[in-house]
């Protein structure tokens, strides 16, 4: 192969219906991630952002560690995120001031929800006029977002509502919606893995796409097969380097296929006649990571650069009996220091950040120029409640993972002054996305401290 040939970022393979985006490859060009700071996009290996949601804050005194700086000692929640403590910055002291109540009385959830990416306070009132702000995840794909498939995904395991009185006055959008296009406009969540499968690699023709969904059901194909003729011209131009980086991501998307068909099928004790599953898992953890799997094959595909995901929507009262954990989330959050209420708690934040890690391995785990797509990212974690039993929404729970391609000191634990807004990380994470504003919410200017 001539070393000099090159192939578009935007190359995909195509079959019926079908549109599979390619993982970053040499072939397309040499890495130079200080480029998009001189507005050369060519070649350049993306920065992205995730923003991850849990819900009903967390047992803060699990969660925080005791000494600040490089020398910090990851609590007991926070132990399954050893392997990655060096490409991890977990920030307190940080606020959404405007989850505050504000003389609105209660809807502390509804407010945390709808306020932890904006900053801003939301209309209280569970009609047609909601209102809160634009969401971080939005300036950017505003910013950004021409320059992929899809400027964002909004994504969760719960679905969203935009209508309902969902939390002492506020509407089900507030509690239910994370991303917002406009003070007045939430963006509803994607929560089926096969759809969003679907969707990622879809060519657009929705025609061509239902009738190879409908022949890799019949005939029990893979997406893989209707562009493998495409896959074998390629692999004839690539060097070996490149030629390992298609078989691993082609051998992902083979078995995310397998364990979306897996998930679709009946227990087998079910009853004769029961209707099979939307491809929505019952099993909470495979949904989660299932949708983990799928974010990490977007960001390595390069299909968006900006993603949100809610692990469950504010207030929720999922039981997660399988952790030995009967009892709802919500109930239990307000513990009323019960020494075993918070030690469930605890166990429920320790199988969230759980899943945490296994999405920051799958990204790690993905070579991309001269790092990881981890190393290329920003992937934020936390809520919008600190402690559950006090619904408070300073010192709030945040974890900030990957490098940021460089921009980012990680491995510290940074204690801000009480008060500082969430929103001064947010406007310093868009200045590294290169889409630059002066303000969002209740921001006061960039957030100190993270680049050294």
């Amino acid at each position: 192969m001539s070393r000099n040939i090159r192939i578009s970022r935007r190359t995909v393979l195509r079959g019926l219906g079908t549109a599979l985006a390619l993982p970053w490859l040499e072939i397309m060009g040499p890495s130079r991630p200080w480029a998009m700071a001189e507005g050369d996009t060519q070649g350049v290996v993306p920065r992205r952002m995730a923003f991850l949601y849990v819900p009903n804050g967390v047992h803060m005194e699990a969660w925080t560690p005791s000494e600040d700086g490089a020398q910090f000692r990851l609590p007991s929640t926070l132990q399954s995120l050893a392997p990655f403590q060096r490409e991890l910055l977990v920030l307190s002291g940080l606020t959404q001031e405007n989850a505050n109540a504000k003389g609105d009385g209660g809807g502390d959830h509804a407010r945390a929800l709808s306020a932890f990416l904006t900053g801003a306070h939301p209309r209280k009132t569970d009609g047609a006029n909601i209102q809160v702000g634009i969401s971080v995840d939005q300036v950017a794909a505003k910013g950004i977002g021409q320059s992929t498939r899809y400027p964002s995904l909004e994504l969760g395991c719960d679905p969203s509502a935009q209508a309902g009185n969902c939390d002492s006055g506020y509407s089900c959008a507030y509690s239910s919606n994370i991303a917002w296009s406009s003070e007045s406009t939430p963006l509803a969540k994607e929560v089926n893995p096969r759809s969003l499968f679907d969707r990622l690699f879809g060519n657009g023709d929705s025609a061509g796409m239902t009738q190879s969904s409908a022949r890799r059901s019949r005939y029990r194909q893979s997406i893989l097969d209707f562009v493998n003729e495409d896959a074998n011209r390629l692999r004839d131009r690539l060097g070996r380097t490149d030629a390992r980086k298609l078989e691993e991501y082609l051998t992902s998307v083979r078995e995310i296929e397998r364990r979306l068909t897996l998930a679709s099928q009946p227990a087998p004790d079910v009853p004769p006649g029961t209707e099979r599953p939307s491809g929505v898992p019952s099993d909470y953890k495979e949904h989660i990571r299932l949708m983990y799997d799928l974010m990490a094959l977007a960001f390595q595909a390069d299909l968006t650069r900006v993603i949100t995901f809610v692990l469950a929507n504010e207030g929720s009262g999922r039981s997660y009996g399988f952790l030995g954990v009967p009892e709802g989330h919500h109930d239990l959050s307000h513990h009323g220091n019960d020494k075993d209420k918070q030690a469930k708690i605890a166990k429920i934040n320790t199988f969230h950040v759980e899943q945490f890690a296994y999405l920051l391995e799958k990204l790690r785990g993905i070579r991309e120029g001269d790092g990881t797509v981890l190393d290329h990212s920003m992937i934020l974690y936390g809520s919008g409640i600190g402690d559950g039993d006090r619904h408070n929404h300073d010192d709030l729970p945040i974890l900030l993972a990957g490098g940021g391609s460089g921009t980012i000191r990680t491995g510290r634990h940074l204690k801000y002054a009480s008060g500082t807004p969430l929103n001064n990380l947010f406007l310093s994470m868009l200045d590294r996305m290169e889409s630059h504003v002066d303000r969002l919410g209740d921001s006061q200017g960039a957030l100190p401290q993270l680049s050294g």
